[in-house]
Parts: C-alpha cells; sequence; structure tokens
C-alpha cells in the first residue's frame, strides 16, 4: 500500500512539474523546480521501496529523509516567504494542496522501513 501511494505521488508530482516548467515557468521559477524535485525523490522513494536488499533499504530511509526535510523546509519558506512562491509547488504548505499526505507520507515510510529493517 504504501509503494502504491508514493507511485501515485510520483506520477502527479512529475504530470504537475511538467506542465507547471512547460506552460509557465516564468510565472514562479522556484516553486516549479521545487516540484520536479519532488517528482524525483518520489519515482526514487517507490522503486527503492518497491525492492528488497541492504542498498535499496538504504536509498529508500535517504529518500524519504530527503522528502521529510524537503517538506519541512519548502512548507516553511512558503509560509515565511509568500512572494517567493507565487505559485504552489508540491511541498508549499506542508502539502497543503495534497490534504497535507506529503508531510505524513515520509513519516509513515520511515517507520515501515524501521519496522522492516534487519538487525
Amino acid at each position: 500500500m504504501l509503494v502504491a501511494v508514493y507511485a501515485i505521488f510520483a506520477l502527479a508530482a512529475t504530470s504537475r512539474a511538467a506542465v507547471q516548467i512547460a506552460t509557465k515557468f516564468h510565472e514562479a521559477p522556484l516553486a516549479y523546480l521545487l516540484s520536479a524535485f519532488a517528482a524525483v525523490v518520489y519515482i526514487l522513494a517507490t522503486f527503492a521501496l518497491a525492492r528488497s536488499g541492504l542498498r535499496w533499504w538504504r536509498i529508500a530511509v535517504a529518500a524519504c529523509a530527503v522528502e521529510f526535510i524537503g517538506v519541512l523546509a519548502v512548507g516553511t519558506l512558503s509560509i515565511l516567504d509568500a512572494a517567493a512562491f507565487p505559485d504552489e509547488a508540491v511541498w508549499s504548505d506542508y502539502g497543503r494542496g495534497y490534504l497535507f499526505i506529503p508531510l505524513v507520507l515520509p513519516v509513515l515510510g520511515l517507520l515501515w522501513l524501521r519496522r522492516t529493517a534487519r538487525n
């Protein structure tokens, strides 16, 4: 289920970023580039979570951690400096445009990875 949600977010973030960058990049380049970065993180997390082995586990942990830090950083910046974000990014306002799932998803991912880690 977790991999499926990540796959949906990978598709959504990639689609959103592609349309934004292709059609109106000049309006909010920072927000749109951050959406593209989020898409890459979601794609990487999806593949890593779907694979087995220590290497993929480590990549999944790194992807989820980067995602969580990104959501917190972009969410905070988008509130403190709204002028820098004239349009929303995936992680703007802590993922408000996506029902705050981007804020909760990496926490769930990290908890799941912790639970499935081999000693």
